[in-house]
């Protein structure tokens, strides 16, 4: 039975995180490949860590795309400097053995994806991923604005308990001369209060560890796909363990998850359900999934004849949600979901 407990926090990191850098990266190539070749097929995975990135996988495009241009130009636009900046590129073509199950509409993989939708919020998403989301981009916007002396890494934190926020953890990136006294002035005052109304009761940690002048490659590694709970639902709501960034369409870790959170959000807003989590699962090489379920705040399954007039098939997706279009570098930070100028995001 799907349930939320009564204790839960909720995790988002910044642009800047190195696990996010590796995502938008990947997520960059996918879209350059897709401006060219709207038919592109792409799995690209990046590592980064200590002035290095290694950027890998297989592609099967027309699109003549530099990958190291473009993996420089995402890292300067987040706030890196990429003048020592080591760039390795090791990327094949996709194994036909997988191609000929896709070629006919299949999918790209077998596995098991989630869609969520709750009406606690206007966006369909829990109040605390919502709030976690916020204060990670209120986070880049102080930084980009020059109202506090960050650097693109961070992370926020929130823990609610009855639901009541109890908690706000917050580990940013700062200059060198920023002392931590007036760090933590500055965003009690720039950040927390622009994001809640009333700071009574709720135990604040602002860099509990003191001093994060390092940050990004420099301090850490980053992978592709490390930040999928981040991506999704802040562990509120399953995740079936596929990873996002870097995937074209067929791939349906990806293209599923992203039709559950449609249907969720459909069953939701025609009020079906206060929450809603749809699942689906496939077989590689297969178009029909292997089943569709979705079921209610109580655990109730909805009716099957309102589930299954919306179709799973990668294909129907790709073409339902418009998913051949370089869309998705907007997705690589700050979660795929409640952006509502995404197609899986539209209520129709």
């Amino acid at each position: 039975m799907f349930h939320i407990p009564s204790t839960y926090t909720v995790e988002s990191v910044t642009s800047g995180h190195p696990d996010k850098v590796c995502d938008q990266i990947s997520d960059a190539i996918l879209d350059a490949c897709l401006a060219q070749d709207p038919m592109s097929r792409v799995a690209v995975e990046c590592f980064g860590g200590h002035d290095l990135l290694v950027i890998g996988g297989e592609v099967t495009t027309h699109a003549e795309v530099n990958f190291e241009e473009v993996a420089r130009r995402v890292y300067r636009d987040i706030g890196y400097d990429d003048a020592d900046l080591r760039v390795l590129t090791h990327v094949a073509k996709q194994s036909p053995e997988i191609s000929v199950g896709v070629d006919t509409g299949g999918a790209g993989d077998q596995g098991i994806m989630y869609g969520f939708a709750t009406n606690e919020t206007e966006s369909f998403l829990p109040r605390a991923v919502e709030l976690a989301h916020g204060l990670a981009k209120g986070l880049e916007r102080i930084r980009r604005a020059g109202v506090a002396p960050l650097g693109p890494d961070g992370k926020t934190q929130v823990t609610f308990q009855q639901d009541r926020l109890s908690t706000v953890l917050i580990s940013t990136q700062h200059h060198d001369d920023c002392s931590l006294e007036d760090l933590r002035s500055s965003l009690k005052e720039e950040l927390l209060r622009q994001n809640l109304a009333d700071l009574e009761g709720i135990d604040i940690l602002i860099n509990p560890t003191g001093r994060f002048v390092q940050g990004g490659f420099e301090a850490d590694a980053g992978l592709t796909g490390r930040k999928i709970i981040v991506d999704t639902y802040g562990g509120l709501a399953p995740h079936g363990g596929g990873a996002f960034s870097g995937k074209d369409a067929t791939k349906v870790d990806r293209s599923a998850a992203y039709m559950s959170r449609f249907v969720a959000k459909q069953l939701v807003a025609r009020g079906l359900a206060k929450q809603c989590l749809v699942s689906v699962a496939y077989a590689i090489g297969k178009a029909e999934p292997l089943m569709v379920e979705a079921v209610d705040e109580r655990g109730q399954s909805l009716p099957k004849d309102v589930v299954n007039a919306f179709d799973f098939r990668p294909a129907a997706i790709i073409e339902r949600l418009g998913l051949r279009r370089p869309i998705y570098l907007q997705t690589a930070a700050y979660g795929h979901f409640g952006k509502q100028n995404l197609p899986w995001e539209e209520i129709v």
